[in-house]
């Protein structure tokens, strides 16, 4: 039989930080198909909404532990050395927060007009930026069925 994947000696326990970075990024693509006008049912906003909860309460508290670029080895745009890595990890960690709030506005159709989309759009480059997580919106075509 044919095994994929990793071997077990490879595998890990999931931290906290990679169920965030997992939620993280799911509420970035939700969000980015919100921008490109992709229909948001009521299952989808309720997960727009339960992810961007979990993931404004997981920033703050990884804030208050100044944990988040150490463990998951994230290296950050500009090559910061260690006296504004905290500040880079506090100004991260802000666009996080933003976004949850902004993910929550737009599921409960709150997000509306030009200039709040933009910052939403800024605001995800951004943090993509950071995370360097590029996404394509043609690779999930399957969010187009309602």
């Amino acid at each position: 039989m044919i095994t994929l994947g990793p071997t077990s000696g490879e595998m890990r326990e999931m931290s906290d930080d990679d169920i965030f970075l997992s939620r993280l990024k799911l509420l970035i693509i939700m969000a980015r198909a919100f921008l490109k006008d992709f229909p948001i049912g009521k299952y989808r906003k309720s997960a727009i909404i339960e992810n961007a909860h979990h993931i404004f309460y997981h920033s703050l508290k990884m804030v208050s532990q100044n944990t988040f670029f150490k463990n998951l080895d994230i290296k950050t745009p500009s090559g910061i050395t260690s006296g504004s890595e905290t500040e880079e990890e506090y100004v991260f960690h802000q666009r996080v927060q933003l976004l949850s709030v902004m993910a929550k506005a737009l599921a409960e159709d709150r997000l509306t007009g030009n200039f709040r989309k933009k910052a939403l759009q800024d605001n995800l480059d951004r943090i993509c930026e950071t995370l360097t997580f590029n996404f394509q919106i043609k690779d999930v075509e399957f969010l187009k069925v309602a």
